[in-house]
């Protein structure tokens, strides 16, 4: 179901265990754009950001891949492209990146917006200091920790018979359908959230909730957890606010389908190859 991890060739750290003369990685962010170089399909791999005469406001360890240093950075709204290279934004860059490159990107990106939004405490709102030896933020005067947090959402398929329900968002463009899904809430458990998301955004209630795989959404900072589930009971209502349009599909009725990129079309993908000869 899941490809190979990038956990394979990549080795998180938050310093570096010696100063690096070799050429590393980077991953600048303009906002949520990604600087890359277009003619290569690739980020910069460089021994400063110095060599681009980019002067970033804050980066950040990551690691290194393939023993290659990884870097990321924050640059001001106002950094111009450097020659040959382009901030594109990241979403657009899934087919054009290699794969670990974009999964590091998404992982980047997340940490660079973190590290800028907890530069004072959420607590008493004193600026905070970079803990050693761990990705924290500790605030001086109380002593609150800050570390990056996820916002854990579930999306489910779900089948009845030899049809997967697909459902239309109103912040879709055009007439796209996909699988319902939502965050999770205090105090639930995953499997709860899947139920309790279908039944409030099209009507039906499902059982046999079975855990399928994840997917880091860093859409902004969200962890997908995809499920499948069967139908139980219900007719579809759907809520008439987030959802506007739901149904059962066959493979050989199915609607405009998410982008590759997304965990839902991997799901659906996978509905697809296990129901071969449609109905």
């Amino acid at each position: 179901m899941a490809g190979e991890s990038v956990y394979k060739y990549y080795e998180p750290a938050v310093s570096p265990e010696s100063v690096d003369s070799e050429d590393g990685y980077w991953f600048v962010f303009c906002s949520t754009r990604l600087l890359i170089r277009p003619n290569e399909c690739t980020v910069p791999c460089l021994r400063s950001l110095a060599e681009l005469g980019i002067s970033p406001v804050r980066t950040q360890y990551l690691g290194t891949l393939q023993g290659k240093t990884c870097y990321s950075a924050e640059v001001s709204p106002d950094t111009v492209d450097p020659e040959g290279m382009s901030f594109t934004e990241l979403r657009s860059l899934y087919s054009v990146l290699n794969e670990d490159i974009f999964l590091l990107a998404g992982r980047a990106v997340q940490i660079v917006k973190w590290d800028q939004t907890h530069q004072y405490c959420g607590r008493c709102g004193h600026q905070t200091e970079t803990l050693q030896g761990e990705r924290a933020k500790k605030c001086p005067s109380c002593g609150f920790v800050s570390y990056p947090r996820l916002s854990p959402a579930v999306i489910t398929a779900v089948f009845r018979e030899n049809k997967i329900l697909l459902s239309h968002n109103a912040a879709f463009v055009g007439d796209m359908h996909s699988l319902i899904a939502g965050f999770v809430e205090p105090g639930e458990t995953l499997e709860e959230c899947a139920a309790r998301e279908i039944l409030e955004e099209v009507g039906i209630r499902v059982n046999n909730v079975k855990y399928f795989s994840s997917q880091p959404w860093p859409f902004p900072n969200s962890l997908m957890i995809g499920f499948t589930a069967d139908y139980e009971s219900g007719e579809i209502a759907v809520d008439g606010n987030e959802i506007t349009d739901a149904g059962w599909y066959s493979v050989d009725s199915l609607p405009e389908l998410p982008s590759k990129m997304s965990i839902a079309r991997k799901m659906i993908d996978w509905f697809i190859q296990s129901n071969p000869g449609g109905v």
